[in-house]
């Protein structure tokens, strides 16, 4: 048995009184009202339906109060001042509130009973109001619609924010990895093994190998494929930001905290959450990262609320990680954390069986993008399989870009391309085949006793093309 100031509870009365205790209402309700017998009667019957109740007799202080304890009903007085304002200064408080805080619920409270006034408020936006004295029952059930009401407000407005936040994260174009070598095929097979798992993956590779593209292969041939892909690039974040970034923020929690903010964490709930360069995270910021793995659950800076995730980790870099380790740049068990399964990704370099396909993939994508209808001529193989392509794939597809956007004949040729630090031996073998181009239309011409029509039928080129190439080599 229970003995509370000098009296005995029984058993029955105990078991009555922890179901009254677990059934309070998850609220806070804040009471602004300058009237304290009013403020003591308001809390005395609140306290025992709702788990937190917080009075203020002056409504200077509202500002202050709802950033910092976040209630979620507000009991607004509608006189501070009887007899002077007759409910103005109830009225101003309530449009400020609003403004600042839309989702806000807020119950009007009048000594008068001015039915009027109650109607200008509630045009205003405040959910409804009590008469003083008023009843109990009426009181409470007031408060806790008001509760409900606001805590709906709440989730779509988090849905909304979830919604900005995915689209702003969806905008950039996918590209599949195209290949047929035999590292892409090996790739392939273990990215179909990691799919069918919730390893957590740490994708290694030098910059533009595609790093991206094996994490979205593997989020869309897993059981997440229908929950959310979320990329952070890890690099690009202050370190001032990156807990706001990485797990939110409520508004008013900094300066620029102007609204509530989704974290990438929450964002990815149900999905997964790839980490780009990782390597490149401050070991101040690796153990906050670290704590939310091993927790699975985060906290938005400002709040006090945890919120738990559910997400499969991908991470990646193009750092050498072991040497980071040995170095004390990067936790040990973070690493640990991090890769289950670490995947490494060859550079183009070790795979030039595959530019073919690349090529014939990029020009396809950008003839449709640029409205051409460019071809490829078969020299241009040779040469882009003759260059290193220290920035991979993704300097591939620049360069195929560019030509395509630059070529002003019918077919993409060697001219078309340019390779910034090229090898002096790329660069004779083009200017080779330039002069040898030059000399094969000069004699062409001459053959064809300048017949412009007959000399470029001989070439396969159309008269348009041989015409810029004649202009092009001042024949």
């Amino acid at each position: 048995m229970l003995v509370v100031q000098n009296e005995t509870i029984g058993c029955s009365t105990l078991k009555h009184f922890f179901t009254f205790i677990l059934m309070k209402t998850p609220a806070h309700v804040l009471v602004v009202d300058d009237d304290p017998d009013i403020v003591q009667s308001a809390r005395v019957v609140l306290r025992q339906h709702f788990e937190k109740v917080s009075t203020e007799s002056n409504p200077q202080q509202l500002p202050f109060l709802i950033n910092q304890k976040h209630p979620d009903v507000v009991l607004l007085d509608m006189n501070f001042t009887a007899d002077v304002t007759k409910g103005r200064e109830g009225l101003y408080w309530l449009e400020k509130i609003l403004v600042d805080h839309p989702s806000l619920s807020v119950v009007m409270v009048t000594a008068f009973g001015d039915v009027k006034l109650a109607v200008e408020a509630m045009k205003i936006g405040a959910v409804d109001f009590v008469v003083k004295p008023w009843e109990n029952e009426k009181l409470i059930a007031t408060v806790n619609a008001a509760f409900q009401l606001s805590t709906s407000k709440r989730e779509v407005a988090k849905l909304r924010q979830h919604q900005t936040r995915m689209a702003e994260v969806y905008t950039q174009p996918d590209v599949s990895i195209i290949g047929e070598s035999k590292e892409i095929k090996h790739l392939f097979s273990i990215v179909n093994r990691v799919a069918a798992t919730d390893a957590n993956v740490l994708l290694l590779g030098e910059n533009g190998t595609g790093k991206e593209l094996v994490a979205k292969a593997i989020h869309h041939r897993s059981t997440r494929s229908d929950g959310p892909f979320i990329k952070v690039d890890v690099g690009t974040i202050p370190e001032s930001l990156f807990e706001s970034e990485l797990f939110g923020h409520v508004k008013g929690a900094f300066t620029d905290a102007k609204q509530d903010r989704v974290g990438r964490f929450e964002l990815a709930s149900g999905g997964t959450l790839f980490l780009d360069e990782i390597g490149n995270l401050p070991l101040t910021l690796q153990s906050k990262l670290l704590t939310a793995l091993q927790n699975r659950v985060i906290t938005p800076v400002g709040s006090n609320q945890q919120i738990s995730i559910d997400i499969r980790l991908i991470s990646a870099t193009n750092e050498n990680i072991k040497e980071l380790l040995e170095e004390g740049e990067f936790r040990e068990d973070l690493l640990y954390r991090i890769n289950t399964v670490e995947i490494t990704i060859p550079p183009l370099r070790e795979r030039l069986e595959d530019i073919p396909l690349l090529l014939d993939y990029f020009r396809s994508l950008y003839n449709k993008k640029y409205n051409k209808s460019i071809g490829i001529h078969p020299e241009v193989i040779e040469i882009l399989s003759r260059y290193t392509w220290p920035g991979n794939v993704r300097e591939f597809q620049h360069a195929v870009e560019r030509a395509v956007i630059l070529c002003e004949g019918e077919s993409l040729t060697s001219q078309d391309f340019y390779f910034p630090g090229q090898r002096r031996e790329a660069t004779e073998n083009l200017t080779n085949l330039h002069d040898v181009e030059r000399k094969t239309i000069a004699d062409t011409i001459k053959k064809n006793k300048g017949n412009l029509s007959k000399a470029a039928k001989e070439l396969g080129l159309g008269r348009t093309t041989l015409y810029r190439k004649i202009e092009k080599y001042g024949l």
